[in-house]
Parts: structure tokens; C-alpha cells; sequence
């Protein structure tokens, strides 16, 4: 992000002019080549060797007494719990921006949060309408609302150079957003019962988390183990665990205290941020995208898949576009400096891009496997032509900003 926050200005001078923004789309850039390379070789893996895919993702690992519900296969480890840590760096970055960066005033987050909303509520309602209802059961309909980070940021760095830098907190402040957004329905949706014993402890070992980095208290050996048990005891409520990693990321301090160099929040990114663009996003897309190549035959007269498919392709596209659209009509928002409704035609075209947190959805909005690999097909096909459309959009900006291009 652009440096707002005291603990950025004194990074800035000691490193030189950088902004918080402009490390992550760095780190994004190479996350978003090693999402692709993973993506490729689960297909590849699982097309060719579909025995040996299913066998090591379906294998067990666990540790623990039974009571604990630790006992999981490899692919749910990758989904629910290092997933949590890329949705912890999502929410410490949300936390800055929402309270000293770029949308700590209400008209600046005015504009995320309408596109963030327009991408929620119009691909559910597309989904629902084209899978003729299909969509409704077990809460499907949720699949196309959300916008995967990793992928969209590492689009736009890969092939939006030279667009003004409005653009990039546009699409990253929007498909935070999203993704809490989507994360809150993973919540409500697909929790099917709460043991209250461990939502307890969770706001216990929560309130701890909190109150220790309020008293600076921030030693690793420390904080992992009582991390780690804040994850434990959200997988026992029967939420989804991902919720743990969005909480404690909300609750870690973005601002200085008490004469701090520099943040909680900013150190925890720095260091998380190459272990979750690097290693956990692409290790989930090898666990998830290990799709047949005869599920996408399927899925062309599957309504289900249909609902998905355009409901990410277009529902997202119209949904973000509109919410912009409307925010600025109303007089609530204002584009960012330097962006014209031509920089926001690409933005809403990466917000199709789903891919992560709508495979992850798919997984758990559907009542078998063949079901499962349907609608994760549909994510996978809108999310790569939305990538491919979001790539020849932003080629043609980058030559209407830069004419000598």
C-alpha cells in the first residue's frame, strides 16, 4: 500500500521510496507464476496418474487424541490449515488499509466495499439463474462470489504495467474484501454444528492473542503455540478453520505501540508473505486442481457448472463494474487519482478470477466428489478465460496510458 502508517515511513526511510503494496504485488508476481505452475502439474498429474493423485491427497496425517479431529488427509490440511495462513496476511492487510492506509476514510473504502458487494450478490444471483436452481442446494450459489488474491495480483503485475497504482489497491482492496466476504459465508453456510466448548476457547485464546500484543509481547515461541491453538480449537467448533487465520489477522496491530520501529501486523507480513504466495497457495492448487479432462465435457451440460462458470465470468464482471459504477453515481466514492472507467473494465475482469477461495467453496457446497469435480471444473475453465480476457484488456490500458508502448 502507499506508506500511510508511521511504521511504513520510517521503512521507507531506511529502504528508500517503497510502499507496502508495491512488496506484495513483487511477492504476487512470483506467486502467481508458482500458482500457475502448480495448476498445470496437478492436471497434468492428474490426468495422467489418477491412482497415485487421489492417493496421496486422500492420504491421512494426523496427531493427537481422537477428540481433537486431527486426523485429516493431505488435502485438507493444505484447505483448512494453510489456507489460514494466507487468510491472515489477507486480514492484517485489510486491517491496515480499512484503519491507516489507503480506505481509512469512509469515501476511500467506500469503493472497494460496493465492487466487493456488486461481486458477491450479482454472481450468486447469475448462478442461480442460469443453473436454473441447480445452485440453491447446499449452498452452491456461493462458489462464484469470491476473488482469488494470488492469481489476480499476479495477472495484473504480470501484464499491467505502466497502469496508475490506484488500479492495483482498487482490485487488491476489493478482492480482500471478497474474500472476507466469502469466508464469512464458509462460516455460516457449511458449519453444521458448533461445540461450544471450543468456540470458548477460541474468544479466550483470542482475547490473549490480543491482549499480549497490546502488552508488546510478540516472542515467536509464544505467539506459534498460541496461533496454532487458536487454529486447533476453530476446527473443533465445526467452523472452518481458514476462520482462525482471518481473525487473528484482524486482531494483530497495524500501528505502532508505544514506541514501536514498526508493527506487529508489518512484521508478520514481511515474513509471511513469501510462505503464503510462495509455498501455500500454490500447495492448495495442487491439492485442488487436480481435475479430469473428461469433467470438462461434463460440465458444458451440467446446469451446475453452468451456474458457476457464468457466474464468475460475467455475474462477477457486471457485478464489480456496477457496484463501482454506482458508488461513484451516488457521489458516496471517487475513483482513485489517475483511474478512468477504462482502468476499472480490466479491474472487474480479474474479479472473476477465483480460482482459490471458490475451489475451496465448491469443495465443501458439494455433497460428492463427482459433484465437487463439476463445479471446480466450471471455477477452473472462467478463472483461466478471465485471465486470458483480464491479460488483453490490460495490454490495451497500457498502451492507451503509454502511447509509445
Amino acid at each position: 500500500m502507499h506508506p500511510t502508517s508511521s511504521d511504513q515511513s520510517r521503512r521507507n526511510d531506511d529502504r528508500g521510496p517503497t510502499t507496502t503494496l508495491g512488496d506484495f504485488l513483487r511477492q504476487e508476481t512470483t506467486g502467481g507464476r508458482l500458482l500457475l505452475l502448480a495448476t498445470a502439474v496437478a492436471l497434468i498429474w492428474a490426468n495422467a496418474a489418477p491412482g497415485g493423485y487421489e492417493q496421496v491427497w486422500g492420504a491421512k496425517v494426523g496427531f493427537g487424541p481422537d477428540w481433537l479431529h486431527l486426523h485429516l488427509t493431505l488435502a485438507h490440511w493444505a484447505s483448512d490449515a494453510l489456507l489460514a495462513i494466507f487468510f491472515f496476511v489477507a486480514g492484517v492487510e485489510v486491517k491496515r488499509e480499512l484503519t491507516v492506509g489507503e480506505l481509512s476514510g469512509w469515501r476511500a473504502a467506500a469503493l472497494p466495499l460496493f465492487a466487493a458487494g456488486g461481486g458477491m450478490i450479482v454472481p450468486a444471483a447469475v448462478a442461480l439463474a442460469v443453473s436454473r436452481g441447480a445452485a440453491a442446494e447446499g449452498g452452491a450459489w456461493a462458489i462464484p462470489v469470491a476473488t482469488d488474491i494470488a492469481f489476480a495480483l499476479g495477472v495484473l503485475a504480470l501484464a499491467g504495467a505502466g497502469l496508475p497504482t490506484g488500479v492495483r489497491v482498487l482490485l487488491l482492496s476489493m478482492a480482500v474484501i471478497d474474500d472476507l466476504g466469502a469466508i464469512a459465508l464458509i462460516a455460516l453456510l457449511f458449519t453444521s454444528g458448533v461445540n461450544l466448548v471450543y468456540l470458548l476457547l477460541a474468544v479466550l485464546l483470542c482475547a490473549l492473542y490480543w491482549w499480549l500484543h497490546r502488552r508488546r509481547i510478540t516472542t515467536p515461541w509464544i505467539m506459534v503455540p498460541l496461533a496454532v491453538a487458536v487454529w486447533v480449537c476453530v476446527h473443533g467448533t465445526g467452523v472452518h478453520a481458514t476462520v482462525a487465520g482471518i481473525v487473528l489477522g484482524l486482531l494483530t496491530p497495524v500501528a505502532p505501540i508505544g514506541g514501536e520501529k514498526e508493527s506487529a501486523g508489518s512484521r508478520l507480513e514481511h515474513r509471511l508473505h513469501p510462505l503464503s504466495a510462495g509455498l501455500v497457495v500454490p500447495l492448495f492448487a495442487l491439492a485442488a486442481a487436480g481435475i479430469s479432462i473428461g469433467a470438462f465435457g461434463d460440465a458444458l451440460t451440467d446446469p451446475l457448472a453452468q451456474g458457476v462458470f457464468f457466474g464468475l465470468l460475467a455475474g462477477k464482471f457486471l457485478g464489480v463494474f456496477g457496484g463501482t459504477w454506482l458508488v461513484v453515481r451516488l457521489g458516496i466514492g471517487t475513483l482513485p487519482n489517475g483511474v478512468g472507467w477504462g482502468d476499472v473494465v480490466p479491474v472487474a475482469m480479474l474479479g472473476a478470477i477465483g480460482y482459490t477461495v471458490s475451489l475451496l467453496v465448491s469443495q465443501l457446497a458439494t455433497a460428492d466428489t463427482a459433484t465437487a469435480e463439476v463445479a471446480s471444473t466450471a471455477v477452473l475453465a472462467a478463472s483461466l478465460l478471465a485471465s486470458v480476457i483480464a491479460v488483453v484488456l490490460l495490454r490495451r490500458r497500457g498502451r492507451v496510458h503509454h502511447p509509445g508502448r
